[in-house]
């Protein structure tokens, strides 16, 4: 299994950066690689909600990938999954509000990803590429947090 953490301050209290991440058919208004989401549950986000997202990764490749709440605790946490071709995902994503310093009213928002072969080909490309496959996961989940702030702090989203 290989991890990837990452965390971005965010100028913007928890509950308008809880709305914004958690408004699906917005999330490719504001999500710079991603062209489509498809809700695929009605109602509320929540546990049990599904989605799915085409984004455009380097060398003008789309990719689909389906994504399922497993737990919801808003506005601070939710987890979710999504299936892999060779590994399945797991995303733990934290907004914790910060109570000091410069960034006071802002929001911390830490996501883990962890990710799992789920064939025996995905154990090796794990082993072949594994810190290629971390840095390139690193880099998209900072550009999502880096796009997450830019809409959480719009006028328009609060």
């Amino acid at each position: 299994m290989s991890t990837v953490a990452v965390t971005r301050l965010i100028d913007a209290p928890v509950m308008r950066v809880w709305r914004v991440f958690t408004d699906l058919p917005a999330r490719a208004t504001w999500l710079s690689t991603v062209d489509a989401i498809e809700v695929m549950t009605p109602g509320l986000f929540g546990a049990g909600t599904v989605w799915r997202e085409t984004r455009t990764m380097p060398g003008d490749i789309q990719v689909t990938e389906e994504f399922t709440v497993l737990r919801c605790d808003a506005p601070t946490r939710f987890v979710v999954a999504s299936p892999g071709i060779g590994a399945d995902y797991r995303m733990t994503y934290t907004l914790t509000p910060v109570e000091v310093g410069r960034h006071r009213g802002g929001t911390a928002v830490t996501v883990v990803q962890e990710g799992a072969p789920s064939a025996p080909g995905g154990r090796l490309l794990v082993l072949v590429f594994g810190g290629l496959a971390a840095r390139t996961v690193e880099g998209a989940l900072r550009q999502d947090l880096t796009d997450l702030a830019s809409a959480a702090v719009r006028p328009a989203a609060a």
